[in-house]
Protein backbone atom coordinates (compact mmCIF):
# COMPACT_ATOMS: atom_id res chain seq x y z
CA UNK A 1 0.00 0.00 0.00
CA UNK A 2 1.24 3.75 -1.00
CA UNK A 3 0.56 5.82 2.25
CA UNK A 4 -0.59 9.00 0.96
CA UNK A 5 -0.42 12.19 3.36
CA UNK A 6 -3.77 14.71 3.59
CA UNK A 7 -3.81 17.67 1.71
CA UNK A 8 -3.81 19.39 4.72
CA UNK A 9 -0.25 18.71 5.90
CA UNK A 10 0.92 19.21 2.10
CA UNK A 11 2.00 22.78 2.01
CA UNK A 12 4.08 22.97 5.50
CA UNK A 13 5.61 19.40 4.49
CA UNK A 14 6.77 21.58 0.72
CA UNK A 15 8.31 24.21 2.90
CA UNK A 16 10.51 21.63 5.04
CA UNK A 17 11.36 20.30 1.48
CA UNK A 18 12.43 23.79 0.25
CA UNK A 19 14.46 24.59 2.67
CA UNK A 20 16.19 21.21 3.71
CA UNK A 21 16.96 21.83 -0.39
CA UNK A 22 18.46 25.40 0.14
CA UNK A 23 20.25 24.18 2.89
CA UNK A 24 22.26 21.91 1.15
CA UNK A 25 22.80 24.28 -1.86
CA UNK A 26 20.19 22.34 -4.70
CA UNK A 27 18.88 23.53 -7.28
CA UNK A 28 15.45 21.80 -8.00
CA UNK A 29 16.97 20.55 -11.15
CA UNK A 30 19.24 18.77 -8.81
CA UNK A 31 17.01 17.25 -6.45
CA UNK A 32 14.92 15.70 -9.35
CA UNK A 33 18.13 14.32 -10.62
CA UNK A 34 18.93 12.80 -7.49
CA UNK A 35 15.28 11.15 -7.10
CA UNK A 36 14.72 10.13 -10.73
CA UNK A 37 11.93 12.59 -11.46
CA UNK A 38 10.85 16.14 -13.04
CA UNK A 39 11.98 19.70 -12.07
CA UNK A 40 8.25 20.12 -12.17
CA UNK A 41 7.50 17.63 -9.81
CA UNK A 42 9.87 19.37 -7.07
CA UNK A 43 8.23 22.71 -7.90
CA UNK A 44 4.82 20.90 -7.49
CA UNK A 45 5.71 19.20 -4.12
CA UNK A 46 7.88 22.34 -2.82
CA UNK A 47 4.20 23.83 -3.51
CA UNK A 48 2.30 21.76 -1.69
CA UNK A 49 0.56 20.83 -4.82
CA UNK A 50 1.31 16.78 -4.72
CA UNK A 51 0.20 13.94 -2.65
CA UNK A 52 3.33 12.83 -1.32
CA UNK A 53 3.48 8.50 -0.63
CA UNK A 54 5.50 7.59 2.13
CA UNK A 55 8.31 5.92 -0.34
CA UNK A 56 8.81 9.41 -2.08
CA UNK A 57 9.01 10.97 1.52
CA UNK A 58 11.48 8.62 2.37
CA UNK A 59 13.42 8.59 -0.98
CA UNK A 60 13.58 12.64 -0.31
CA UNK A 61 14.77 12.19 3.27
CA UNK A 62 17.62 10.33 2.03
CA UNK A 63 18.49 12.77 -0.53
CA UNK A 64 18.58 15.34 1.62
CA UNK A 65 20.25 13.94 4.21
CA UNK A 66 17.23 15.17 6.58
CA UNK A 67 14.97 13.66 8.23
CA UNK A 68 11.82 16.12 7.63
CA UNK A 69 8.83 13.57 9.30
CA UNK A 70 9.76 10.59 11.87
CA UNK A 71 8.60 8.28 9.23
CA UNK A 72 10.03 5.11 7.78
CA UNK A 73 10.36 3.99 4.29
CA UNK A 74 9.03 0.86 5.64
CA UNK A 75 5.90 1.57 7.20
CA UNK A 76 4.42 -0.54 10.07
CA UNK A 77 1.32 -3.00 8.20
CA UNK A 78 -1.78 -2.81 9.43
CA UNK A 79 -3.78 -5.94 11.48
CA UNK A 80 -7.23 -6.21 12.13
CA UNK A 81 -8.40 -8.18 15.13
CA UNK A 82 -11.51 -9.43 14.97
CA UNK A 83 -14.28 -10.95 18.00
CA UNK A 84 -16.69 -12.70 16.01
CA UNK A 85 -20.12 -14.54 15.79
CA UNK A 86 -21.90 -11.37 16.46
CA UNK A 87 -24.92 -10.32 14.79
CA UNK A 88 -25.21 -6.54 12.66
CA UNK A 89 -28.05 -4.78 12.67
CA UNK A 90 -28.70 -1.28 10.64
CA UNK A 91 -28.59 0.68 8.10
CA UNK A 92 -25.21 0.97 5.72
CA UNK A 93 -24.71 2.75 2.44
CA UNK A 94 -23.14 1.75 -0.47
CA UNK A 95 -20.06 4.01 -1.77
CA UNK A 96 -19.30 4.82 -5.11
CA UNK A 97 -17.69 2.73 -7.29
CA UNK A 98 -13.80 2.19 -7.19
CA UNK A 99 -13.42 1.25 -10.82
CA UNK A 100 -15.52 4.10 -12.01
CA UNK A 101 -13.70 6.73 -10.52
CA UNK A 102 -10.65 5.43 -11.89
CA UNK A 103 -11.39 5.07 -15.31
CA UNK A 104 -13.12 8.84 -15.16
CA UNK A 105 -10.04 10.12 -13.73
CA UNK A 106 -7.80 9.17 -16.79
CA UNK A 107 -10.72 9.88 -18.82
CA UNK A 108 -10.62 13.34 -17.52
CA UNK A 109 -7.18 13.78 -19.31
CA UNK A 110 -9.52 14.17 -22.62
CA UNK A 111 -11.11 17.42 -21.47
CA UNK A 112 -8.93 20.50 -21.24
CA UNK A 113 -11.49 22.22 -19.63
CA UNK A 114 -12.93 21.74 -15.48
CA UNK A 115 -13.74 18.57 -14.31
CA UNK A 116 -15.94 18.03 -10.99
CA UNK A 117 -16.53 14.78 -9.70
CA UNK A 118 -18.67 14.28 -6.87
CA UNK A 119 -18.59 11.84 -4.86
CA UNK A 120 -15.26 10.37 -5.03
CA UNK A 121 -14.44 7.13 -2.52
CA UNK A 122 -10.94 7.92 -0.54
CA UNK A 123 -9.15 4.93 -1.30
CA UNK A 124 -5.67 4.13 -2.04
CA UNK A 125 -6.33 2.80 -5.75
CA UNK A 126 -8.10 6.46 -5.95
CA UNK A 127 -5.00 8.28 -4.54
CA UNK A 128 -2.63 6.59 -6.87
CA UNK A 129 -4.24 7.51 -9.63
CA UNK A 130 -3.94 11.68 -8.35
CA UNK A 131 -0.40 10.70 -7.62
CA UNK A 132 -0.21 10.26 -11.25
CA UNK A 133 -2.33 12.97 -12.74
CA UNK A 134 -0.47 15.67 -10.69
CA UNK A 135 3.20 14.03 -11.55
CA UNK A 136 2.19 15.05 -15.21
CA UNK A 137 1.12 18.18 -14.56
CA UNK A 138 -2.93 17.90 -13.73
CA UNK A 139 -4.41 20.25 -11.27
CA UNK A 140 -6.21 17.55 -8.84
CA UNK A 141 -7.64 19.29 -5.90
CA UNK A 142 -10.10 17.87 -3.49
CA UNK A 143 -13.00 19.67 -2.08
CA UNK A 144 -13.10 20.39 1.69
CA UNK A 145 -15.28 17.96 2.99
CA UNK A 146 -13.03 15.15 0.91
CA UNK A 147 -15.36 14.05 -1.53
CA UNK A 148 -15.18 15.82 -4.59
CA UNK A 149 -12.29 16.15 -7.03
CA UNK A 150 -11.59 19.15 -9.30
CA UNK A 151 -9.47 18.02 -12.13
CA UNK A 152 -7.79 20.62 -14.53
CA UNK A 153 -5.13 19.17 -16.89
CA UNK A 154 -2.67 22.10 -18.30
CA UNK A 155 -2.22 22.26 -21.84
CA UNK A 156 0.92 20.43 -22.32
CA UNK A 157 1.20 17.56 -20.31
CA UNK A 158 4.63 16.22 -18.54
CA UNK A 159 4.81 13.07 -19.10
CA UNK A 160 8.67 12.80 -18.31
CA UNK A 161 7.64 13.73 -14.79
CA UNK A 162 5.28 10.68 -14.03
CA UNK A 163 5.31 9.04 -10.83
CA UNK A 164 6.91 5.61 -11.56
CA UNK A 165 6.32 4.40 -8.21
CA UNK A 166 2.26 5.22 -8.08
CA UNK A 167 1.78 4.30 -11.43
CA UNK A 168 3.66 0.71 -10.90
CA UNK A 169 1.37 -0.03 -8.15
CA UNK A 170 -1.76 0.23 -9.54
CA UNK A 171 -2.76 -2.19 -12.83
CA UNK A 172 -5.30 1.13 -13.51
CA UNK A 173 -2.16 3.07 -15.57
CA UNK A 174 -3.16 1.06 -18.51
CA UNK A 175 -5.96 3.19 -19.08
CA UNK A 176 -3.69 6.42 -20.00
CA UNK A 177 -3.65 4.62 -23.47
CA UNK A 178 -7.12 5.59 -24.74
CA UNK A 179 -6.90 9.01 -23.69
CA UNK A 180 -3.13 10.10 -24.72
CA UNK A 181 -3.04 8.36 -28.32
CA UNK A 182 -5.14 10.99 -29.73
CA UNK A 183 -2.68 13.94 -28.12
CA UNK A 184 0.44 12.56 -28.18
CA UNK A 185 2.59 11.09 -31.42
CA UNK A 186 5.00 9.15 -28.88
CA UNK A 187 5.01 8.46 -24.94
CA UNK A 188 6.01 6.22 -22.41
CA UNK A 189 4.07 4.77 -19.26
CA UNK A 190 5.56 2.52 -16.65
CA UNK A 191 4.25 -1.42 -16.78
CA UNK A 192 1.09 -1.95 -14.84
CA UNK A 193 0.80 -3.92 -11.65
CA UNK A 194 -1.85 -4.34 -9.26
CA UNK A 195 -3.17 -7.40 -7.56
CA UNK A 196 -1.41 -10.83 -7.43
CA UNK A 197 -4.01 -12.58 -9.43
CA UNK A 198 -1.47 -14.24 -12.08
CA UNK A 199 -1.59 -13.56 -15.48
CA UNK A 200 -3.52 -10.82 -16.66
CA UNK A 201 -2.20 -9.91 -20.73
CA UNK A 202 -2.45 -6.49 -21.72
CA UNK A 203 -2.66 -7.62 -25.12
CA UNK A 204 -6.17 -7.14 -25.28
CA UNK A 205 -5.91 -3.80 -24.93
CA UNK A 206 -3.24 -3.46 -27.51
CA UNK A 207 -5.57 -5.04 -29.92
CA UNK A 208 -8.51 -3.11 -29.11
CA UNK A 209 -5.95 0.24 -29.49
CA UNK A 210 -4.07 -1.08 -32.68
CA UNK A 211 -7.08 0.20 -35.04
CA UNK A 212 -6.38 3.30 -33.84
CA UNK A 213 -3.05 3.37 -34.79
CA UNK A 214 -1.22 2.23 -31.73
CA UNK A 215 1.89 0.49 -31.44
CA UNK A 216 3.64 -0.23 -28.38
CA UNK A 217 7.20 -1.76 -27.84
CA UNK A 218 7.87 -2.69 -23.57
CA UNK A 219 11.01 -2.62 -22.78
CA UNK A 220 13.53 -2.12 -19.45
CA UNK A 221 9.80 -1.71 -17.22
CA UNK A 222 8.20 0.81 -19.71
CA UNK A 223 5.52 0.50 -22.74
CA UNK A 224 6.78 2.55 -25.45
CA UNK A 225 3.91 3.79 -27.36
CA UNK A 226 4.12 5.07 -31.13
CA UNK A 227 0.92 6.38 -32.89
CA UNK A 228 0.45 6.95 -36.53
CA UNK A 229 -1.57 10.02 -37.83
CA UNK A 230 -5.35 9.74 -37.34
CA UNK A 231 -6.39 9.65 -41.35
CA UNK A 232 -10.53 10.54 -39.73
CA UNK A 233 -11.60 7.23 -41.85
CA UNK A 234 -14.14 5.07 -39.93
CA UNK A 235 -12.48 3.11 -37.05
CA UNK A 236 -14.09 -0.41 -36.59
CA UNK A 237 -13.17 -2.27 -33.17
CA UNK A 238 -13.72 -5.72 -32.83
CA UNK A 239 -12.35 -7.06 -29.08
CA UNK A 240 -11.64 -10.30 -28.16
CA UNK A 241 -12.14 -10.27 -24.77
CA UNK A 242 -15.04 -8.73 -23.48
CA UNK A 243 -12.77 -6.98 -20.63
CA UNK A 244 -14.20 -3.68 -18.71
CA UNK A 245 -11.06 -1.68 -18.94
CA UNK A 246 -10.55 -2.88 -21.92
CA UNK A 247 -13.47 -1.19 -23.29
CA UNK A 248 -13.08 1.68 -21.29
CA UNK A 249 -9.49 2.39 -23.10
CA UNK A 250 -11.23 2.04 -26.45
CA UNK A 251 -13.86 4.14 -26.09
CA UNK A 252 -11.60 6.83 -24.49
CA UNK A 253 -9.40 6.50 -28.01
CA UNK A 254 -12.95 7.16 -29.52
CA UNK A 255 -13.61 10.03 -27.76
CA UNK A 256 -10.57 11.89 -28.45
CA UNK A 257 -10.89 11.94 -32.21
CA UNK A 258 -12.95 13.25 -35.29
CA UNK A 259 -15.00 11.04 -37.26
CA UNK A 260 -16.80 7.55 -36.17
CA UNK A 261 -15.92 4.43 -34.21
CA UNK A 262 -17.91 1.33 -33.74
CA UNK A 263 -16.80 -0.77 -31.06
CA UNK A 264 -17.95 -4.55 -30.93
CA UNK A 265 -18.16 -7.04 -27.92
CA UNK A 266 -18.12 -4.13 -25.85
CA UNK A 267 -18.86 -4.49 -22.00
CA UNK A 268 -21.79 -2.96 -20.97
CA UNK A 269 -21.05 -3.29 -17.58
CA UNK A 270 -21.41 -0.59 -15.00
CA UNK A 271 -18.04 1.41 -14.80
CA UNK A 272 -17.81 1.11 -18.56
CA UNK A 273 -21.98 3.28 -18.53
CA UNK A 274 -20.32 5.32 -16.11
CA UNK A 275 -17.76 6.50 -18.47
CA UNK A 276 -20.05 7.04 -21.63
CA UNK A 277 -22.11 9.18 -19.03
CA UNK A 278 -19.30 11.13 -18.49
CA UNK A 279 -18.23 11.54 -21.88
CA UNK A 280 -21.98 12.32 -23.20
CA UNK A 281 -21.42 15.54 -21.34
CA UNK A 282 -18.08 16.40 -23.13
CA UNK A 283 -19.87 16.15 -25.95
CA UNK A 284 -19.03 12.56 -27.39
CA UNK A 285 -21.79 11.08 -29.09
CA UNK A 286 -22.43 7.12 -28.08
CA UNK A 287 -25.06 5.12 -29.27
CA UNK A 288 -25.92 1.53 -27.61
CA UNK A 289 -25.15 1.90 -23.84
CA UNK A 290 -25.68 -0.68 -22.24
CA UNK A 291 -25.13 -3.06 -25.26
CA UNK A 292 -22.32 -4.85 -26.60
CA UNK A 293 -22.06 -2.46 -29.79
CA UNK A 294 -21.08 1.28 -29.00
CA UNK A 295 -21.05 3.62 -31.68
CA UNK A 296 -19.10 6.69 -31.12
CA UNK A 297 -18.76 9.90 -32.47
CA UNK A 298 -15.45 11.67 -30.76
CA UNK A 299 -13.89 15.19 -30.77
CA UNK A 300 -10.28 15.48 -31.51
CA UNK A 301 -10.71 19.21 -28.83
CA UNK A 302 -12.97 18.51 -25.69
CA UNK A 303 -13.10 21.96 -23.49
CA UNK A 304 -16.08 21.61 -21.80
CA UNK A 305 -16.88 22.87 -17.90
CA UNK A 306 -18.53 19.57 -16.28
CA UNK A 307 -19.83 18.23 -13.16
CA UNK A 308 -20.46 14.36 -12.85
CA UNK A 309 -21.36 12.26 -9.56
CA UNK A 310 -19.64 8.82 -9.66
CA UNK A 311 -22.54 6.04 -8.94
CA UNK A 312 -22.47 3.33 -6.72
CA UNK A 313 -20.42 0.14 -6.14
CA UNK A 314 -22.13 -3.00 -6.81
CA UNK A 315 -19.43 -5.05 -6.12
CA UNK A 316 -19.16 -3.22 -2.51
CA UNK A 317 -22.93 -3.93 -2.21
CA UNK A 318 -22.09 -7.56 -2.45
CA UNK A 319 -19.42 -7.66 -0.06
CA UNK A 320 -22.01 -5.37 2.55
CA UNK A 321 -24.75 -8.20 1.64
CA UNK A 322 -22.51 -11.10 2.05
CA UNK A 323 -21.34 -9.18 5.97
CA UNK A 324 -25.03 -9.88 6.75
CA UNK A 325 -25.69 -13.06 5.20
CA UNK A 326 -22.61 -14.59 6.85
CA UNK A 327 -23.37 -13.52 10.38
CA UNK A 328 -26.79 -14.33 9.87
CA UNK A 329 -27.75 -10.66 10.63
CA UNK A 330 -30.65 -8.36 9.66
CA UNK A 331 -29.31 -5.02 7.57
CA UNK A 332 -30.60 -3.18 4.99
CA UNK A 333 -27.57 -1.52 2.50
CA UNK A 334 -28.65 1.27 0.63
CA UNK A 335 -28.54 2.33 -2.57
CA UNK A 336 -27.66 -0.79 -4.12
CA UNK A 337 -26.89 -0.62 -8.24
CA UNK A 338 -29.48 -3.00 -8.71
CA UNK A 339 -29.46 -3.32 -12.36
CA UNK A 340 -25.95 -4.72 -11.48
CA UNK A 341 -26.91 -7.04 -8.79
CA UNK A 342 -30.12 -9.25 -10.49
CA UNK A 343 -28.17 -12.01 -10.95
CA UNK A 344 -26.52 -12.29 -7.83
CA UNK A 345 -29.76 -11.83 -6.22
CA UNK A 346 -31.15 -14.63 -8.49
CA UNK A 347 -28.59 -16.93 -7.37
CA UNK A 348 -29.03 -16.40 -3.51
CA UNK A 349 -32.45 -15.86 -3.77
CA UNK A 350 -31.81 -20.01 -5.64
CA UNK A 351 -30.03 -20.66 -2.48
CA UNK A 352 -32.52 -19.63 0.10
CA UNK A 353 -32.16 -15.96 1.02
CA UNK A 354 -34.55 -14.11 2.33
CA UNK A 355 -34.73 -10.58 1.17
CA UNK A 356 -36.93 -7.61 0.29
CA UNK A 357 -35.98 -4.36 -1.83
CA UNK A 358 -37.17 -1.20 -1.96
CA UNK A 359 -39.19 0.91 -4.56
CA UNK A 360 -36.65 1.92 -7.63
CA UNK A 361 -35.24 5.34 -7.35
CA UNK A 362 -32.63 7.12 -9.75
CA UNK A 363 -28.76 7.78 -8.12
CA UNK A 364 -27.22 11.45 -8.59
CA UNK A 365 -25.71 10.78 -12.02
CA UNK A 366 -29.54 10.53 -13.23
CA UNK A 367 -29.15 7.58 -14.94
CA UNK A 368 -28.54 4.74 -12.09
CA UNK A 369 -31.54 2.69 -10.97
CA UNK A 370 -31.00 1.89 -7.18
CA UNK A 371 -32.87 -0.09 -3.77
CA UNK A 372 -32.35 -0.63 -0.61
CA UNK A 373 -31.87 -4.23 0.01
CA UNK A 374 -32.86 -6.28 3.52
CA UNK A 375 -31.30 -9.47 4.22
CA UNK A 376 -32.76 -11.71 6.87
CA UNK A 377 -31.43 -14.65 8.66
CA UNK A 378 -31.98 -17.60 6.43
CA UNK A 379 -31.27 -21.84 6.17
CA UNK A 380 -29.05 -21.71 2.71
CA UNK A 381 -28.33 -24.49 0.58
CA UNK A 382 -25.97 -25.07 -1.97
CA UNK A 383 -27.02 -24.81 -5.67
CA UNK A 384 -27.56 -27.22 -7.98
CA UNK A 385 -25.53 -26.22 -10.65
CA UNK A 386 -22.01 -24.19 -10.42
CA UNK A 387 -21.13 -20.67 -9.42
CA UNK A 388 -19.04 -19.13 -12.14
CA UNK A 389 -18.96 -15.22 -13.30
CA UNK A 390 -19.69 -14.25 -17.06
CA UNK A 391 -19.28 -10.67 -18.66
CA UNK A 392 -22.29 -8.45 -17.32
CA UNK A 393 -24.84 -9.25 -17.63
CA UNK A 394 -23.72 -12.26 -16.04
CA UNK A 395 -22.46 -12.59 -12.69
CA UNK A 396 -19.86 -9.87 -11.83
CA UNK A 397 -16.22 -11.25 -11.89
CA UNK A 398 -15.60 -9.60 -8.57
CA UNK A 399 -18.30 -10.85 -6.96
CA UNK A 400 -17.81 -14.32 -7.14
CA UNK A 401 -15.43 -14.91 -4.27
CA UNK A 402 -17.80 -13.79 -1.73
CA UNK A 403 -20.06 -16.73 -3.47
CA UNK A 404 -17.20 -18.87 -1.94
CA UNK A 405 -17.86 -17.59 1.38
CA UNK A 406 -21.62 -17.77 1.50
CA UNK A 407 -21.44 -21.52 -0.04
CA UNK A 408 -19.43 -22.26 2.97
CA UNK A 409 -22.67 -21.26 4.92
CA UNK A 410 -24.94 -23.33 2.77
CA UNK A 411 -25.64 -27.10 3.45
CA UNK A 412 -24.31 -28.98 0.43
CA UNK A 413 -21.68 -28.91 -2.07
CA UNK A 414 -21.35 -26.11 -3.89
CA UNK A 415 -18.47 -25.72 -7.39
CA UNK A 416 -16.98 -22.08 -7.88
CA UNK A 417 -15.35 -21.91 -11.25
CA UNK A 418 -13.35 -18.86 -11.84
CA UNK A 419 -11.97 -18.89 -14.90
CA UNK A 420 -10.51 -15.87 -15.18
CA UNK A 421 -7.67 -15.30 -12.61
CA UNK A 422 -4.98 -17.59 -12.19
CA UNK A 423 -4.32 -17.64 -8.49
CA UNK A 424 -7.84 -16.23 -6.59
CA UNK A 425 -9.28 -19.25 -6.06
CA UNK A 426 -6.02 -20.56 -4.29
CA UNK A 427 -6.10 -17.41 -2.00
CA UNK A 428 -10.36 -18.40 -1.35
CA UNK A 429 -8.65 -21.85 0.39
CA UNK A 430 -7.45 -19.84 3.38
CA UNK A 431 -11.26 -19.84 4.69
CA UNK A 432 -10.40 -23.63 6.22
CA UNK A 433 -7.84 -21.67 8.43
CA UNK A 434 -11.64 -21.10 10.09
CA UNK A 435 -12.91 -24.19 9.81
CA UNK A 436 -14.53 -24.01 6.06
CA UNK A 437 -14.33 -27.08 3.81
CA UNK A 438 -13.02 -25.84 0.78
CA UNK A 439 -10.90 -27.88 -1.48
CA UNK A 440 -8.90 -26.63 -4.79
CA UNK A 441 -9.89 -28.89 -7.66
CA UNK A 442 -7.53 -27.19 -9.72
CA UNK A 443 -6.55 -23.23 -9.68
CA UNK A 444 -9.71 -22.09 -11.15
CA UNK A 445 -11.99 -24.23 -8.99
CA UNK A 446 -12.78 -25.07 -5.80
CA UNK A 447 -15.56 -27.59 -4.06
CA UNK A 448 -16.71 -25.89 -0.80
CA UNK A 449 -19.01 -28.10 1.70
CA UNK A 450 -21.43 -26.45 4.10
CA UNK A 451 -22.34 -25.43 6.00
CA UNK A 452 -19.18 -24.51 8.37
CA UNK A 453 -19.12 -24.29 12.05
CA UNK A 454 -16.53 -21.52 11.90
CA UNK A 455 -13.57 -20.80 14.25
CA UNK A 456 -11.53 -18.13 15.10
CA UNK A 457 -7.27 -18.41 13.72
CA UNK A 458 -4.73 -16.02 12.55
CA UNK A 459 -4.31 -15.73 8.56
CA UNK A 460 -2.21 -13.63 6.97
CA UNK A 461 -4.18 -11.25 4.59
CA UNK A 462 -3.95 -12.60 1.03
CA UNK A 463 -2.48 -10.11 -1.56
CA UNK A 464 -5.69 -9.67 -4.07
CA UNK A 465 -8.74 -7.22 -2.63
CA UNK A 466 -11.89 -9.18 -2.68
CA UNK A 467 -10.18 -12.69 -1.06
CA UNK A 468 -8.61 -10.64 1.08
CA UNK A 469 -12.69 -8.72 2.69
CA UNK A 470 -13.31 -12.71 2.11
CA UNK A 471 -11.49 -13.58 5.01
CA UNK A 472 -12.52 -10.56 7.34
CA UNK A 473 -16.01 -11.45 6.58
CA UNK A 474 -15.37 -14.87 7.65
CA UNK A 475 -14.07 -13.99 10.77
CA UNK A 476 -17.01 -11.48 11.31
CA UNK A 477 -18.80 -14.58 11.63
CA UNK A 478 -15.93 -16.77 13.41
CA UNK A 479 -16.95 -17.62 17.16
CA UNK A 480 -13.85 -16.15 19.19
CA UNK A 481 -11.01 -13.94 17.93
CA UNK A 482 -9.26 -14.06 14.89
CA UNK A 483 -6.18 -11.77 13.81
CA UNK A 484 -6.25 -10.87 9.87
CA UNK A 485 -2.04 -9.80 9.43
CA UNK A 486 -1.29 -6.79 6.86
CA UNK A 487 -4.88 -5.43 5.41
CA UNK A 488 -3.44 -2.83 3.95
CA UNK A 489 -4.35 -4.10 0.80
CA UNK A 490 -8.36 -3.88 1.63
CA UNK A 491 -7.95 0.34 1.08
CA UNK A 492 -7.16 -0.32 -2.43
CA UNK A 493 -10.92 -0.72 -2.96
CA UNK A 494 -12.86 -0.43 0.26
CA UNK A 495 -13.22 3.38 1.85
CA UNK A 496 -12.87 2.95 5.88
CA UNK A 497 -14.70 -0.87 5.44
CA UNK A 498 -13.44 -2.09 9.00
CA UNK A 499 -15.25 1.14 10.60
CA UNK A 500 -18.21 0.97 8.43
CA UNK A 501 -18.45 -2.39 10.02
CA UNK A 502 -18.10 -1.78 13.47
CA UNK A 503 -21.00 0.57 12.69
CA UNK A 504 -23.09 -2.29 12.17
CA UNK A 505 -22.25 -4.20 15.19
CA UNK A 506 -18.94 -5.84 14.13
CA UNK A 507 -16.37 -6.04 16.39
CA UNK A 508 -13.21 -4.95 14.94
CA UNK A 509 -9.92 -3.57 16.23
CA UNK A 510 -6.84 -2.08 14.43
CA UNK A 511 -3.34 -2.44 15.54
CA UNK A 512 0.39 -2.53 14.30
CA UNK A 513 3.19 -4.66 16.14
Amino acid sequence: MTTTLGDTPLVAIGTLIRGARQNKGLTQAQLAERLSTSQSAIARIEQGSQNLSVDMLARINAALEADLLPISSSPRPTHLRVSGGHRLSGTITVNSSKNAAVALLCASLLNRGRTVLRGVARIVEVDRIVAVLQSIGVQVTWSQDGRDLEIIRPADLDLSGIDDDAARRTRSIIMFFGPLLGQEPTFELPYAGGCDLGTRTVEPHMIALRPFGLDVTATSGEYHARVAKDTGAPVYVVLTERGDTVTENALMAAAGRDGETVIRNASPNYMVQDLCFYLELLGVSIEGIGTTTLRVRGRRVIEADVEYHVSEDPVEAMSLLTAGIVTGSEITVARVPIEFMEIELAVLGEMGLRYTLSPEYTALNGRTRLVDITVSPSDLKAPIDKIHPMPFPGLNIDNLPFFALIAACATGHTTIHDWVYDNRAIHLTDLTRLGADVRLLDPHRLDVTGPTRWSGAEVSCPPALRPAVVILLAMMAAKGTSVLRGVDIIARGYEQLADRLIELGAHIETFRD
